[in-house]
């Protein structure tokens, strides 16, 4: 019996030692796998140390976001406040290519009219390269039905599979041995499909605008454009750059989680400048009469080019045409020749247009009286100006008249070469207008010490040591809506122009611009730019083309008018340039062809332009019948 009882205590003392080492096993593992928590812990705190940013600026980090706010580019208006140059607000549709499930793909091609198949290969192939942006479609228009159709497709749901990596779980003990790095165990992972309905992802339509110009090509080569970057590249549009943009803006915003919802210290990094608007001088009527004239002309007379300018006696510019011209809203084109504006960017020989000058300039003189009794010898050769053997003796008014070379060079030879360079020089010739400087040509005036005798005999017709661009011709023909004086031309309103200078006196004016009228009479060279019930006085021109470094005797010339009106008190001075017009006619039959001269095709221009101009003048029409 005691040896049974023996035997019980055994048992009993031996299960209780067994039970003891299975606790404090149990104990042993529970103190491991807390040591292991604290050592991964403590090492993810490490971690973060080392990379320089603590838990709370790590959160803080996560939790906001660097917003640029795009500052809207400022309009280009006329004098009277028409758009000339806006912004369209439009929609553009990006695509992130590794977001977007293929089960959604025919839908969006649908929507987009692009093929499956086309679409399909198209996001592959971005998607490979790992890009996020696919700008799959521009200028959208707010009323686009496009729009509707995607607002439908995102709120749509659908079955939606992918394939997911799923991790295999580790066991306990090697999941602890790892955070200890006594054993490193390899993860496994299990490819699973998993199918659940969902909303397309990775399309988003974001704000976009595009540069409008309302009156398309007649204004192109004056405004410029804007680039694939929607900044300046020419014209107003690239002068003006820095006030026409303005500047982004940078806010630095927190977010909530899981949301778009700024909640808390919205702060301003970069205070946002909304571009400014620039109102110019240009009246778009009489800028669309001047652009028809002139293409009209360029197309009928088979001309390069042509171009004009017109100003009111104030020096404000209300109309500079180019032609040929592109439509500044059709990007599918671009010739850089059809953005010139020669107006400003080329310099050449004015030729007869200057002739008026010299005779002001020899009156202020007293070099000549320009009455009816006084009479020019141009019988004998002076210089290379041979007589025609039409004339013997002429006045000043048959000069101008029939634009006599050497009637004009007779009189220059009672000039001084110092009289004549000041007189260009205060007329503006050779200096910078300031209107778009960086496609200014300010043209040339070579000083007086430099010049030959022929010099001084050509600069009297608008050749010789002088070039200019148009606009400095028709600044010069302001000292006939001033009285002598010149102002300083102006594009831009509400700018200061006040710098005027007095060029000859008001007594000559008065009596040249009288016989600048007679030059459209039927008597006169420029008799093609009358205009029936109103007084027109100009001048016509024609100047040999400047080929290869020299004057091209073959026919290549430009043609000139410049000319104002009514004569007294003048209220709209224009010029006008053709180059290289191959097809010219006669008045009295136009099938008739003739050598082309500013007569018969540059004054055509004027006529055809100022002809409406002054028709919807009720100023004008009011003032000719008083």
């Amino acid at each position: 019996m005691s040896g049974k009882i023996s035997t019980i205590s055994k048992a009993l003392i031996l299960r209780r030692v067994q039970n003891y080492w299975h606790r404090q096993g149990a104990i042993k593992y529970f103190f491991i796998f807390l040591f292991s928590v604290f050592s991964y812990q403590t090492t993810s705190i490490s971690q973060s140390n080392i990379i320089g940013l603590s838990i709370q600026n790590r959160a803080y980090h996560q939790a906001t976001s660097l917003e640029t706010k795009i500052a809207q580019r400022g309009d280009i208006l006329d004098r009277n406040g028409h758009i000339l140059a806006s912004n369209l607000l439009l929609k553009r549709l990006n695509l992130d290519p590794t977001l977007i499930q293929v089960e959604f793909i025919p839908k969006l091609a649908r929507i987009l009219d692009i093929k499956v198949q086309t679409l399909s290969k198209l996001l592959a192939s971005k998607r490979k390269i790992g890009s996020k942006y696919l700008i799959i479609k521009k200028n959208i228009t707010l009323t686009d039905p496009i729009i509707n159709k995607l607002k439908q497709l995102n709120l749509m749901r659908i079955l939606v599979c992918a394939n997911k990596n799923i991790t295999n779980k580790l066991s306990f003990i090697e999941r602890t041995l790892n955070t200890l790095n006594l054993q490193k165990t390899k993860t496994t992972y299990t490819l699973v499909k998993q199918c659940k309905k969902a909303r397309i992802a990775g399309v988003a339509l974001q704000q976009d605008t595009k540069r409008y110009y309302p009156k398309s090509a007649s204004l192109a080569p004056l405004l410029g454009r804007v680039n694939a970057n929607k900044k300046g590249a020419s014209g107003i549009e690239g002068e003006f750059e820095n006030r026409l943009a303005g500047h982004n803006g940078q806010t630095l915003i927190n977010f909530k989680a899981n949301t778009n919802e700024a909640y808390f210290n919205s702060k301003t990094i970069i205070q946002i400048q909304q571009g400014q608007n620039i109102m110019l001088t240009i009246d778009t009527d009489i800028q669309y009469h001047a652009y028809e004239a002139i293409k009209k002309a360029v197309q009928k007379h088979e001309s390069d080019s042509g171009s004009a300018i017109i100003l009111t006696p104030n020096g404000e510019v209300l109309a500079m045409v180019n032609y040929p011209a592109d439509n500044p809203n059709d990007n599918s084109t671009y010739n850089a020749e059809h953005y010139r504006n020669r107006v400003l960017s080329d310099k050449v020989e004015p030729g007869s247009t200057m002739k008026p000058f010299t005779m002001l300039l020899a009156l202020d003189k007293n070099q000549i009286t320009a009455t009816e009794d006084e009479f020019i010898d141009v019988s004998k050769r002076i210089g290379h100006i041979k007589p025609d053997g039409k004339y013997k003796q002429m006045t000043i008014k048959k000069i101008l008249q029939r634009s006599h070379n050497l009637g004009t060079v007779n009189i220059s030879e009672r000039l001084e070469p110092e009289a004549m360079y000041n007189t260009w020089n205060k007329l503006g010739f050779g200096h910078q207008l300031d209107l778009i400087p960086s496609i200014e040509n300010s043209g040339s005036l070579r000083h007086f010490n430099s010049w030959t005798l022929s010099d001084k005999r050509t600069l009297s017709f608008g050749h010789g040591p002088m070039e200019t661009n148009l606009a400095q011709l028709a600044r010069a023909y302001l000292v006939f809506a001033n009285k002598g004086a010149i102002p300083q031309l102006k594009l831009i309103k509400n700018t200061s122009t006040e710098n005027i200078t007095q060029v000859f006196n008001k007594q000559s004016i008065a009596k040249i611009a009288q016989l600048l009228s007679t030059v459209t009479s039927n008597q006169g060279s420029g008799y093609r730019a009358q205009i029936k019930g109103y007084n027109v006085a100009g001048k016509t021109g024609t100047a040999e083309m400047v080929v290869n470094g020299s004057y091209n005797k073959k026919g290549a010339k430009r043609t000139f008018f410049t000319g104002f009106v009514p004569v007294k008190k003048p209220k709209y001075i224009m010029a006008v340039r053709l180059d290289y017009p191959k097809k010219c006619y006669t008045s009295w039959n136009p099938n008739l062809r003739s050598k082309c001269e500013g007569s018969n095709s540059a004054a055509m221009v004027f006529k055809e332009a100022m002809g409406h101009i002054l028709n919807n003048d009720v100023s004008i029409k009011l003032s000719m019948k008083n």
